[in-house]
């Protein structure tokens, strides 16, 4: 892709979703053809939150459309924490099940790393196990989580170079910030390939200022902090890639009514940076599929034990 001095390329997830969906249907196919168990990702929904209820929603029915299937076990926000890792051992030991995820965040007096840490490593399809964590650390083959390999994804899949560049990462989550960053500045000739960059992490305690210098050296600059507008146009450099995992929702005030958005002024970004992606339509879409890319990949890690 050509870079524009005036207007971004707008990076469509939803279309590099459905490449991904192609290539992952052959793959489920292939799998089935041979005589193996379709692939069947088990989900643990805990309580009634509207927006986790979406989230599964949209997982189970992307998993639908690829052929690979699936069931949600729903527990009550009262489940006690015993019951719910009793739930998730009687699924690691599902045959049937290939890959698993429990749908965060969950109730205050469950721990979420125990829970975690409960999930099978090779069903640990959201890769938040600390064996993937630590595989990730060491540039080794696991599980990687969705939203970092979407973001990943998207960069090779668009053409944005990162050897040797300058990635400015905006948040340091543990499942998100910090496994893009592991990502992006690792060896690309390791057995995880990584991007080669020269990677800044940038977080809540980063002054605004310092923040303005950092995004104004980046070639790459990828806005995960949950802050609406963080990302300005007057902080980036022309022709940057500007890749939003923001989820921000905001009241419309022509409408009344909540809308989703970015970490990234895309109107303004839009004008100065190089690639750009939306909210939504972005990271999102890919997030989505990289979920069932690992859904496949652990049935057909499965079948190697």
């Amino acid at each position: 892709m050509s870079l524009s001095r005036h207007a971004a390329v707008v990076i469509s997830g939803t279309e590099l979703a459905r490449q991904l969906h192609r290539e992952i249907q052959r793959d489920v196919e292939e799998l089935v053809a041979q005589g193996n168990m379709r692939p069947h990702l088990g989900v643990v929904l805990v309580g009634d939150d509207p927006a986790s209820r979406t989230y599964v929603k949209n997982k189970t029915r992307a998993a639908s459309i690829l052929g690979i299937s699936s069931d949600t076990v729903v527990r009550p926000s009262s489940v006690s924490q015993e019951e719910l890792l009793e739930l998730i051992d009687k699924m690691n030991r599902d045959w049937r099940v290939s890959g698993l995820l429990v749908q965060l965040p969950l109730p205050e007096h469950i721990n979420e790393r125990a829970v975690c840490n409960a999930i099978a490593p090779e069903k640990d399809v959201d890769g938040f196990h600390i064996v993937n964590i630590g595989k990730l650390c060491l540039d080794q083959r696991s599980m990687v989580p969705a939203t970092p390999a979407a973001v990943w994804e998207i960069i090779k899949r668009a053409g944005i170079e990162t050897v040797g560049k300058n990635v400015l990462v905006a948040g340091r989550s543990k499942n998100v910030g910090m496994p893009i960053a592991m990502l992006l500045h690792t060896d690309r000739n390791h057995e995880r390939p990584g991007g080669d960059a020269t990677v800044t992490i940038a977080h809540r305690c980063t002054p605004r200022e310092r923040l303005k210098e950092l995004t104004s050296l980046a070639d790459i600059i990828i806005a995960a902090a949950g802050v609406p507008k963080l990302i300005t146009a007057d902080m980036i450099k022309e022709g940057a890639a500007v890749i939003d995992v923001g989820i921000n929702r905001i009241q419309d005030p022509n409408t009344g009514k909540l809308r989703l958005i970015g970490d990234v002024d895309f109107e303004g970004v839009k004008e100065k940076a190089g690639f750009i992606t939306p909210v939504p339509g972005g990271v999102g879409p890919m997030t989505v599929a990289m979920l069932m890319k690992n859904t496949v990949t652990a049935a057909r890690n499965a079948l190697m034990h």
